[in-house]
């Protein structure tokens, strides 16, 4: 579930959009062929992502009432919305995976994919408005919750991770803003997920807005850490826009944290090393 994985931005730009608003008054199957695999190696994530739109399109028209397509079908709408280059089309696209993804609530109401993609495409299409992202964001944070609820791992702890962005980027005043739920949420998205990049990556961009340099810079060791163990989970064509993504954002995290504060040494210890300091400061890897 890559793309799908891609949902602080979304959430991010439908903040913005909230803010105005406030200010005015307000998996497909893998590939059977070693010929398949190398198209696929060839493809922009631009391209696979429209590709696998139409082919989940066209499967799931083919069978509307298998629950598997239903909600295969929402994850391509999402990851299709991503590159829509209008918000004619994205609401276009959003409306496709909402639809199929609310049908299959409706007969499965536990189902966490259904509801898990509904809220992400729900998202997709509050990006699109302002007056209306009002009563959008509530429905998402219900979806959401409801996922939690059914399974709380799914998409890498997706649901925490999602409710976190939404406290964290919404409002308070006249929406759902709220800075104690996001850490309370994106905390344990690491937790439940420490070793998906996304979860901490969104943890330290919280911390920072909060101004919380101490526990940003803790948490980005932990992450560098956990980098190459990443990159071997989360490898080939398909986690491309997802790495690209996460590459931009490390490296802006550093450059607002700097360099690691130089440990402070008494006398003694100066006059043990021959009178010069040593940092105890950790070196950071470079970024992947």
């Amino acid at each position: 579930m890559p793309f799908a994985t891609i949902n602080s931005r979304v959430i991010k730009t439908l903040s913005a959009a909230l803010v105005a608003l406030w200010l005015a008054g307000f998996s497909a199957a893998a590939a059977e062929t070693n010929a398949a695999s190398a198209i696929e190696r060839r493809e922009s994530p631009t391209a696979r992502a429209g590709r696998i739109f139409q082919e989940t399109r066209t499967k799931f028209h083919a069978a509307t009432n298998a629950s598997e397509l239903n909600w295969h079908f929402g994850q391509a709408c999402f990851d299709w919305a991503e590159f829509a280059t209008n918000d004619t089309q994205r609401a276009e696209i959003a409306g496709q995976g909402i639809a199929a993804c609310r049908a299959l609530t409706k007969r499965q109401s536990n189902s966490a994919p259904a509801h898990y993609y509904l809220g992400m495409n729900l998202g997709q299409l509050a990006r699109t408005k302002y007056l209306g992202a009002l009563f959008i964001v509530d429905e998402m944070e219900r979806e959401f919750k409801i996922v939690r609820t059914l399974d709380q791992n799914f998409d890498y702890a997706g649901p925490d991770r999602n409710l976190g962005l939404l406290y964290l980027e919404a409002p308070s005043i006249g929406s759902i803003g709220d800075k104690s739920k996001a850490r309370t949420h994106l905390q344990r998205a690491a937790e439940l997920a420490s070793g998906f990049p996304e979860n901490r990556l969104n943890l330290i961009e919280a911390c920072l807005k909060w101004n919380d340099r101490v526990a940003a810079r803790r948490i980005l060791a932990a992450l560098e850490a956990s980098l190459p163990d990443a990159r071997k989970e989360f490898s080939g064509p398909t986690w491309t826009p997802n790495w690209l993504d996460w590459r931009k954002r490390l490296v802006e995290a550093r450059q607002q944290l700097g360099p690691p504060p130089k440990a402070i040494q008494s006398p003694r210890d100066k006059n043990k090393q021959g009178g010069r300091a040593s940092s105890r400061a950790a070196t950071y890897p470079k970024a992947p």
